[in-house]
């Protein structure tokens, strides 16, 4: 914890000190201009003799009384991995919601147990015979793993439209000139279409046509999850409540909430790529006489042959996009696989243990931490700056760090850091945001001017003003440590 009092009365010596042998005593006969320039002058060669660290912990100090800080919920640390020390922090302790860095721990627990080389893949199968005319009697199969970048173009997954050119040359390669039966869906993964319900304070009010992760709001109370809008109803004098559709993007000011409750499905078989096969096969002349079918489950399973497959990017690729472009559609779905993999169940709870079964094996200080969802949307998420630190630093020693590193934005050049740090730490910051109504956070590494990688948390809840501000006061927060 920084020590103010020491380093204010070390600075107030030090700057009377500078004023008593320069002689530079400001009067008030003086005109103002003057009494700045000798002001400027005085602070600047103070900062010359005080330390690096004594600058930030000022910093950290100033930034107590700042009307956007004032009466939030902050705490902050910066770390130095080899030493294992602390280097200056305000409140480490302190649980607050991290908003998307919450993805630092879903998708680094996914490189740690699936590899960075693990491929989700989408298997074209066919049962059933072939004969000397090219007809297919039998089923063509189409068999997912809950990929979720299928048909995406996410990290350089192919369209649906490349996946089916790529389905159709295969199926003509192996002489079927003709389809006598269905495409019939199943997926390895997805044994039963499960909806669950959605993380408590989850912001499906808060954010207009941005994407939820899968489940329902079917069992959550909307009386929890309001909040007041940032401008008020002009047409009443009380402050109202709104509500907002992720599709429609219409705000609507209530007293109460008397909307219906929304559902996302599971990335479960890949329906539309099937539907799609089946289209563009008969537009390809070969006929198909069945329809798509689903079958979630088959407890008499035909004897089928594998034509093709479609892998996925790597989980090093799709990694690299979830965080530098903080994609919770991907984040909750790699959960899932997480789930799958260790447990063989895809559901939100598996994927919450096998997290958290990671972060105890590697010693995270879970004491204070609630890992609620794998994306950082829902509010009941909380973490303290010092664990995720301390996680970061351990993470230096994985032998995929350098893969992880890669993928998080980087100040002032790509990702949702690409508009942060433009002048002061461009090119130095490279780091995971978050950002909720009222919550903004940053977790990740800094390169100092001396050369030096340091780990830094800054999470803030609750802050005053405008998002522009309080990531001008991140900014200006971050700024002497770079100079440790």
């Amino acid at each position: 914890m920084i020590n103010i009092k020491k380093i204010l009365v070390s600075s107030a010596f030090t700057i009377s000190a500078m004023a008593f042998g320069q002689g530079t005593f400001a009067s008030s006969n003086y005109p103002q201009s003057y009494e700045n320039q000798n002001s400027n002058k005085d602070v600047v060669s103070a900062d010359k003799l005080l330390s690096a660290k004594e600058l930030v912990d000022i910093k950290l100090n100033s930034m107590m009384n700042d009307p956007v800080l004032r009466n939030a919920n902050w705490g902050f640390v910066v770390y130095d991995p080899k030493t294992m020390k602390v280097i200056s922090s305000y409140n480490e302790n302190t649980s607050l919601v991290p908003a998307s860095t919450t993805k630092l721990l879903t998708t680094e627990t996914a490189m740690n147990l699936l590899g960075e080389q693990f491929r989700w893949i989408t298997q074209l199968e066919y049962s059933g015979s072939i004969n000397e005319d090219g007809v297919l009697d039998g089923n063509l199969y189409i068999v997912g793993s809950g990929d979720p970048s299928l048909g995406t173009n996410k990290g350089g997954a192919y369209t649906y439209r490349e996946i089916v050119s790529d389905f159709i040359s295969a199926i003509s390669k192996k002489g079927i000139n003709k389809v006598n039966g269905d495409i019939i869906i199943q997926t390895a993964v997805f044994k039963a279409n499960k909806t669950q319900t959605l993380p408590e304070n989850v912001v499906w009010l808060e954010n207009g046509n941005y994407y939820l992760p899968v489940g329902t709001t079917y069992e959550i109370n909307p009386e929890n999850e309001k909040l007041i809008a940032k401008k008020g109803n002009p047409f009443s004098a009380n402050k109202n409540f709104y509500y907002i559709s992720p599709y429609i993007g219409q705000m609507v000011y209530a007293d109460k909430f008397e909307g219906k409750y929304l559902t996302t499905k599971l990335p479960d078989a890949p329906a539309y790529l099937a539907n799609s096969l089946r289209a563009t096969l008969l537009k390809s002349a070969i006929p198909v006489t069945g329809k798509v079918v689903t079958k979630m489950t088959d407890i008499e399973p035909e004897k089928r042959e594998v034509i093709t497959n479609y892998q996925s990017p790597t989980l090093a690729e799709i990694v690299f996009y979830t965080n530098q472009h903080s994609d919770n559609a991907l984040a909750e779905a790699t959960l899932r696989m997480v789930g799958f993999q260790k447990f063989g169940d895809q559901t939100l709870e598996s994927g919450r243990k096998a997290v958290m079964d990671h972060l105890q094996k590697v010693a995270f200080e879970t004491q204070g931490l609630n890992y609620y969802d794998g994306s950082g949307l829902s509010r009941s998420n909380v973490v303290t700056p010092i664990s995720q630190v301390k996680f970061l630093s351990h993470l230096m020693n994985e032998k995929y760090y350098r893969t992880f590193f890669n993928s998080l934005p980087i100040g002032g050049q790509t990702g949702t850091l690409k508009k942060t740090f433009s002048n002061v730490g461009n090119g130095q910051i490279f780091a995971k945001t978050g950002t909720l109504n009222k919550v903004k956070t940053l977790a990740g590494y800094m390169k100092t001017n001396s050369g030096k990688t340091l780990v830094f948390s800054l999470l803030i809840n609750n802050y005053a003003g405008s998002v522009d501000q309080v990531k001008s006061r991140m900014e200006q927060i971050l700024e002497p440590a770079l100079s440790l």
